[in-house]
């Protein structure tokens, strides 16, 4: 976190970054509101004020960046990435809130993520829309951040929605404008069902990652800056446990039980 200017004067802070940062991220894991974090944590106005004065001077952006050149770096990766891919995912929201619109492909009423993530499923680009959105205008947009922000990257594979047979516009503005080379990877018409296909499932799996978090679970937000903003907050928690070489374990009721019981066990015993 930024180093705060003592020079300005007033009261002394009373709540460490760490504490404000532990309450952030738990609304995020556990999806309630942000009245509702715990008292033992810090009271919620301070948590959402420094949440909002955090994407005010996009500190939430240089630390998720940071966190993913590191992660880069220890799995012996360039820190600047050649390669990526690109996706978009409709979500169900919250009535009312900003760019709210209806999916008529996935019957979805809400917003429409459009990400683009590196081989590793790292994040690099993320736009949050309505869900009424189409694929390939709202790819362009993502793309031309993407190229943007790096200059390294020449390939980036979609899904057919981006690109069909009739209108291949975005692959040839892709290559003009940005200097993109943008490979659609399609699915077997012949295989019904789920289907795991080269590339594509990189950027699925960072989609699971995201709605683990019971906050993006369904878009919350008022406005779509702050529906990014969760993202990256997820993510950032997500590198930060590959870093500290933990484990995020996603375990189902009856392992939870059996923990317990193996720990009631162990308390009896000793």
């Amino acid at each position: 976190m930024p180093a705060r200017d003592r020079s300005k004067g007033g009261a002394k802070r009373r709540y460490g970054d760490r504490l404000v940062l532990d309450a952030i991220l738990f609304v995020v894991r556990s999806g309630c509101q942000w009245r509702m974090i715990p008292h033992d944590l810090l009271p919620w106005d301070a948590a959402y004020r420094w949440y909002r004065a955090w994407i005010a001077d996009g500190t939430w952006d240089r630390v998720h960046d940071a966190l993913r050149d590191q992660v880069r770096a220890g799995l012996g990766r360039d820190v600047d990435p050649s390669a990526a891919v690109i996706d978009a995912q409709s979500i169900k929201s919250s009535e009312g809130g900003q760019a709210r619109g209806f999916d008529a492909g996935k019957r979805t009423t809400g917003r429409k993520r459009h990400i683009v993530v590196d081989t590793l499923g790292l994040l690099l680009v993320v736009v949050v829309t309505a869900a009424s959105v189409q694929d390939r205008p709202g790819g362009k947009v993502v793309l031309s951040l993407l190229a943007q922000r790096f200059s390294s990257i020449a390939l980036v594979w979609a899904d057919g929605g981006y690109a069909n047979q009739i209108d291949r516009s975005l692959i040839g503005w892709a290559r003009q404008k940005l200097g993109l080379l943008l490979q659609i990877v399609k699915r077997t018409d012949d295989v019904k069902g789920f289907q795991v296909l080269p590339r594509r499932w990189v950027v699925e799996r960072t989609f699971g990652w995201l709605v683990r978090n019971r906050r993006l679970a369904r878009d919350y937000e008022r406005l779509t800056l702050h529906s990014e903003t969760m993202i990256k907050i997820a993510m950032i928690r997500l590198m930060t446990h590959r870093l500290t070489g933990q484990q995020i374990r996603w375990s189902n009721h009856n392992q939870r039980q059996a923990v317990r019981r193996l720990t009631a066990e162990t308390l009896i015993t000793a």
